[in-house]
């Protein structure tokens, strides 16, 4: 008896350090794929002293280009919920072939080159395309303008924004649905009523991201708007005039206003999360 507790004394040893050995293994990779992410910016924020980030700040054109990549970031964010929420209630809910074109059609932006993309919205939004010539007799062009840094942003990030809010949909039990229009909701009010409530988390994720990716936009938007000129854009001058010295400390300014913004609509998506709890 003595002699069996002893065996599977050593056998549960025996399995725990294996255990432990599997996630090592398994963590190993992970851990190359966080240094790969991390130490170019860790190593570019620790080049920086506070006299050159002190400097920097005090920019004007700087500080406004950070301030210009928030307001069309959250702009873009705000458009991006408005018209990409329909879409990806219509791909949760749908099946079959044109539903995988819609979904190819929404992922293509992914894969096309950002500078690529700025053109190609040339086409349409300059001042001799469709879009363009439509607007141009009113006085709003998207050449050069703001309205032209929010298309080439929506160009580039709404993907983030459908995908999400699309997997939030799909979460939603349709049975849910059903039962709201058998009770005498019509489908827009299921929509409003149901959907909309239970796939919220999904929605504000896809809008975080949305964000998060339109903020760090360059190609797009130094295509069809170079001035006037977004951080991104502004960095890539700094770097142009002068080098790493002043470009990289902007960069940083850039990551910590970005990163902040991006922490605080988290931790707002995480207290809404455990305020819904029961």
């Amino acid at each position: 008896m003595a002699g069996t507790v002893a065996v599977n004394g050593r056998t549960a040893e025996v399995q725990r350090a294996l255990n432990r050995l599997a996630f090592a293994l398994l963590w190993l990779p992970g851990s190359i794929l966080l240094l790969f992410i991390l130490l170019p910016l860790i190593r570019m924020a620790w080049a920086q002293s506070w006299q050159s980030l002190r400097s920097v700040a005090a920019m004007p054109d700087v500080r406004s280009s950070i301030w210009l990549s928030v307001e069309m970031a959250a702009v873009t964010a705000m458009i991006a919920a408005v018209l990409g929420t329909p879409l990806a209630y219509f791909l949760a809910r749908r099946d079959g072939w044109f539903k995988r074109i819609l979904e190819a059609v929404v992922d293509l932006p992914l894969a096309v080159p950002h500078t690529i993309a700025g053109i190609a919205l040339l086409f349409v939004f300059g001042r001799r395309g469709p879009i363009g010539a439509l607007f141009a007799p009113l006085g709003w062009e998207f050449w050069g303008t703001q309205a032209g840094i929010v298309a080439a942003m929506l160009f580039v990030s709404v993907p983030f924004m459908v995908n999400s809010a699309r997997l939030g949909f799909a979460a939603v039990d349709p049975r849910l649905e059903k039962v709201a229009r058998t009770l005498g909701a019509s489908a827009l009010e299921a929509f409003y009523r149901v959907d909309l409530p239970l796939a919220w988390r999904g929605i504000l994720t896809g809008a975080v991201l949305t964000y998060a990716r339109s903020i760090s936009e360059m190609g797009a938007v130094m295509v069809i708007a170079y001035y006037p000129m977004t951080a991104p854009v502004k960095i890539y001058d700094l770097y142009l005039q002068t080098g790493l010295l002043q470009s990289s400390a902007a960069a940083v300014l850039l990551l910590v206003v970005t990163l902040s913004t991006f922490l605080a609509l988290r931790a707002l998506i995480d207290a809404k999360l455990r305020s819904a709890r029961p």
